[in-house]
């Protein structure tokens, strides 16, 4: 079995939905380590929407915090310091979709990141979505996870920027999964028909 940990060149770029697509693809399971805000619709239950297969478990989070924030910040107004030695991913004999928050670098305390979260047999998939400074943040992202040896590959997010994405490709030399449209909107099915055609690439 198989974890891949989703993590993103910043936040907003499409992680929870390629999440969600390649936890379909896999029938895996999904584990959302730190959520900041949002605790009536968190990434988990956005998630478990998407999702049509009966196979998947949602896994709870390890922190669940009240302000949507950088989770060192959201951990210190609920009056906790976040423990990366309490965040470990739960037991099962299924494939593991790992949701980060925000990039690599994100603060999870005062020294250490969710870079520090991410095991070294993880297969590590960035999500990269155009916009002005993204060729900056996806090198940065790859160039960071290759340097500790991750197995690292993108999937693109949006509209297509073919002189982006060329020069993303060209310098970063690690495979493309392929890309998740700008849709009017991501249901099941939406998700379902991009869960057959990234199968064959995980």
């Amino acid at each position: 079995m198989k974890t891949y940990f989703i993590t993103g060149i910043s936040t907003d770029v499409g992680k929870t939905v390629a999440s969600a697509i390649i936890t379909e693809a896999l029938e895996a399971d999904y584990w959302k380590p730190v959520q900041a805000g949002e605790l009536d619709n968190c990434d988990t239950k956005k998630v478990e929407r998407l999702v049509s297969n009966s196979k998947s478990k949602f896994h709870p989070n390890a922190y669940a915090l009240k302000t949507p924030m950088s989770p060192h910040g959201a951990a210190e107004i609920d009056g906790i310091t976040i423990d990366i030695k309490t965040i470990k991913p739960p037991k099962t004999k299924n494939n593991l979709v790992i949701e980060g928050a925000g990039g690599l670098l994100v603060p999870l305390n005062n020294t250490e990141t969710i870079f520090d979260i991410i095991q070294p047999d993880y297969k590590v998939i960035v999500v990269s979505r155009h916009y002005l400074g993204s060729i900056n943040h996806t090198l940065l992202t790859v160039q960071a996870l290759k340097n500790k040896g991750f197995d690292v590959s993108i999937i693109f997010s949006g509209d297509e920027h073919n002189t982006t994405e060329d020069i993303i490709k060209k310098m970063t030399q690690v495979p493309i999964l392929g890309r998740i449209d700008e849709e009017p909107y991501f249901d099941k099915n939406v998700v379902k028909a991009y869960a057959e055609l990234f199968k064959d690439k995980l």
